[in-house]
């Protein structure tokens, strides 16, 4: 026998996130609750209870700002496990032994941007300066 699943079932928010040492466990606003091991999520997983307590839910899933973790729900939902790469865990892990969080890479703006912002920026420098 073969389920169908329709998308419109894995667009739903979380509502609550509990961790564990060993398993994040995902309450939905249908009622549905998810629970799948930590051990799925390797970042989670060398987090400590303070960071996994330090999470935003948005529209599409959770994100842990001090883990630079983000799961979507409809990848719980789907039994989707972390597909990071083991190169990039290993830099992730290299930084956090180090205590310091992973660079992000800033790229040039496209010059219109640039100009839009430095325009505005004086805007709000000269009205503070009234």
């Amino acid at each position: 026998m073969s389920t169908l699943v329709h998308e419109v079932d894995l667009d739903v928010r979380a509502t609550n996130v509990i961790v564990t040492s060993h398993h994040l466990t995902v309450d939905l606003e249908d009622g549905r609750t998810i629970s799948v091991p930590l051990s799925w999520y390797p970042r989670l997983a060398h987090g400590t209870p303070l960071e996994w307590a330090n999470y935003k839910i948005g529209h599409f899933g959770i994100h842990w700002p001090d883990l630079d973790e983000d799961i979507s729900i409809k990848g719980l939902l789907m039994g989707w496990k972390s597909c990071e790469s083991p190169r990039s865990f290993g830099k992730w892990m290299d930084y956090r032994l180090r205590g310091e969080k992973v660079p992000v890479l800033e790229l040039p703006l496209p010059p219109a941007m640039a100009k839009y912002l430095e325009k505005k920026k004086q805007r709000r420098t000269s009205r503070t300066l009234r």
